[in-house]
């Protein structure tokens, strides 16, 4: 049985935290593993709990984009590293399938932890594998995590702040609308 007041909330949850990436922030301090692990934890329709992130992300990059060519934005929302994101993105959406819907600190801090060391994984090996700017060898690909490690942060910050948002959010309004918590979406 589906939940549809459950299925809106996380689908506006998602759909905000995209939104969130037009706001200017630090560099990788961003809603993408938030949003992924979110909807994998608590969309149980698989095929809705990965299109809907992946959807909701790709519209963003498209708004990012055009803002970059409106001169609104320094970077582009498009760049060739995008099919690594992706990758990560879908990753995290798994990632959120193991919390089953039972969610709590205990599970979710390990799973926001993970999908942070994912993101950065996945992502900066697709800058190593299809880039120019390191070798192709061990030492490239040491070379490119190396350079990475500074900004590392920015990503741990903006999961910390947009994983509590978003699942701490959807916590409280669990507790005020119970038929929130009754049935999976």
């Amino acid at each position: 049985m589906q939940n549809k007041p459950k299925a809106t909330v996380v689908f506006t949850f998602i759909v905000i935290a995209a939104l969130t990436r037009a706001l200017p922030h630090p560099p990788n301090f961003a809603p993408i593993a938030a949003m992924a692990l979110f909807g994998g934890a608590y969309l149980t329709d698989k095929r809705l709990a990965y299109l809907l992130p992946l959807v909701a992300m790709l519209v963003s990059d498209l708004v990012l984009e055009g803002m970059f060519h409106l001169g609104l934005r320094a970077f582009h929302g498009l760049h060739s590293g995008m099919l690594w994101v992706y990758v990560a993105f879908v990753g995290v959406v798994a990632l959120g399938h193991l919390l089953n819907g039972k969610v709590n600190l205990k599970r979710l801090v390990p799973a926001g932890l993970i999908a942070s060391l994912m993101f950065f994984a996945v992502t900066n090996f697709g800058v190593w594998a299809t880039g120019t700017m390191y070798p192709a060898t061990f030492e490239g690909l040491v070379a490119c995590y190396t350079a990475a490690i500074p900004f590392f942060h920015y990503t741990l910050a903006g999961d910390v702040v947009y994983i509590t948002a978003l699942f701490g959010g959807f916590a409280l309004l669990k507790q005020n609308y119970p038929q929130l918590a009754t049935v999976k979406a």
